[in-house]
């Protein structure tokens, strides 16, 4: 939406006018624009990247219509169906890894969205996640469907991970695996994309020595730290003990091909502490950090802190389940499938500015709705597009308060402390099969072993 709205804390000059869709794409990309293609031989392209790239990015968002509908929608342009698949078959992924380089950047301030920040860290989480391909015969003859208990699956599967800003669930870069690549892989990628005086979370993937090792100096770079979760598998050996209850411990970095021969020891503060329920069975969590001082970071602060990661979890529901409501993508191969992933990733970067402008400072940011914010936007986009023409600024002023005084309104009840069992409905081997959904609730208790 990107409309400028005259909030409490914002004002806009006579001479603005709100904009729709592509006013919030020229500010998401920058002053540099979209990334430009080598020029090639015979007549240009009927519809530039200037246009393609927004449209198939506000096409991912729509719940119905074409992308030739939405091209005319926003360009009054009319190219073919079939001319949008030529079309994408011919870019090349640079574009797309260059167009989130540019797009994606930190957007949280301490003084509005102080919920985003841990004594003054900003918190950021990686994760990853996996999306269902068509059962095409371009997609059969790239990709291996995994093996299952019953045989292949259904649908053979695109992995993508994302570093993302927690308090506006923002993302901060995205890698899309389109020859097969793993999520630790792309994960390892991302690092190198980790802000300015951050706080990385990870869960037990990541809490291995060889992850740990790139973290360290992915943080030492700019000036960053992680808390991670560390493995059961890895066996630390102990320096010190704390004054707070935490540990420095070393851990072996061994060889990739020879565990035998250790390279180097890693040294990390280690938080270990017992997590459970009134009435319940508790379980030990392993927390693995870089910040090393306990006056600066007491050990129970981050232990509590680390249930900021499952906002990452949330962050793919609304992108999966909201955003893109349908079971599989609907690309037919594997590279637009990632064009498809990229152009996601980039409508939740839009939907996080316009959920933080909607929040204005005076409510934290997740608090608003994720899907009033997208009914919403997806109106006002439609109201200034089409339409923009026979609207005039006074009214369109009206209709951008109005907009935002509706998502300010949708607050979710503050979230529950609750958790569900770690079990499956179809017995798998050492899982406990689930018999009856249950979930328990009630605070959470703390306690350093």
């Amino acid at each position: 939406m990107s409309l400028h709205s005259p909030t409490q804390n914002q004002t806009s000059s006579p001479s603005e006018s709100p904009t729709g869709f592509l006013g919030a794409w020229d500010r998401l990309v920058g002053p540099k624009g979209v990334p430009t293609m080598p020029r090639r031989r015979g007549r240009k392209p009927r519809v530039p990247l200037n246009q393609l790239l927004p449209t198939l990015t506000f096409h991912v968002m729509q719940e119905a219509g074409t992308l030739a509908d939405h091209l005319f929608q926003l360009f009054r342009q009319p190219l073919a169906d079939s001319s949008w698949s030529d079309r994408r078959l011919r870019l090349p992924w640079e574009i797309f890894a260059d167009l989130m380089r540019r797009a994606l950047r930190p957007r949280a301030t301490a003084g509005q969205h102080p919920e985003a920040f841990w004594r003054g860290w900003r918190l950021v989480a990686l994760d990853g996640t996996q999306f269902s391909l068509i059962n095409t015969p371009q997609i059969a003859a790239t990709l291996v469907k995994a093996q299952t208990r019953r045989g292949r699956a259904a649908f053979a599967k695109i992995t993508a991970a994302v570093l993302l800003e927690l308090g506006l669930h923002n993302p901060l870069a995205a890698a899309i695996g389109r020859k097969g690549e793993s999520e630790w892989a792309l994960a390892q990628r991302l690092l190198a994309q980790l802000p300015k005086r951050a706080l990385l979370l990870g869960d037990r993937l990541y809490g291995v020595t060889a992850f740990a090792v790139q973290a360290r100096a992915a943080c030492a770079r700019v000036g960053s730290h992680f808390l991670l979760r560390a493995s059961r598998s890895v066996k630390p050996v102990l320096i010190k003990r704390l004054g707070d209850g935490s540990r420095l411990v070393r851990i072996a970095v061994r060889a990739r091909n020879n565990p035998t021969r250790i390279l180097e020891w890693l040294e990390v503060r280690e938080i270990r502490v017992r997590v459970g329920r009134a009435g319940h069975r508790s379980h030990e969590l392993r927390l693995w950090t870089s910040l090393v001082a306990p006056a600066e970071a007491p050990a129970l602060e981050l232990a509590q802190l680390y249930a900021h990661r499952w906002d990452h979890e949330l962050y793919f529901r609304e992108l999966k389940r909201q955003v893109r409501k349908t079971d599989v993508l609907q690309s037919h191969t594997v590279e637009t499938g990632a064009q498809e992933i990229a152009a996601l990733v980039l409508v939740s970067a839009l939907l996080s500015t316009e959920r933080a402008r909607a929040a204005n400072g005076a409510v934290p940011v997740l608090r608003v709705s994720f899907g009033h914010v997208l009914n919403v936007v997806r109106g006002m986009w439609l109201f200034f597009g089409p339409f923009d023409d026979l609207i005039d600024d006074r009214l369109k002023h009206r209709v951008v308060r109005r907009g935002y005084a509706l998502m300010r309104r949708s607050l979710t009840d503050k979230r529950r402390s609750r958790s569900c069992p770690r079990a499956v409905r179809q017995t798998v081997k050492a899982w406990p099969r689930l018999l009856q959904t249950q979930s328990v609730e009630g605070p959470l208790h703390f306690k350093l072993v």
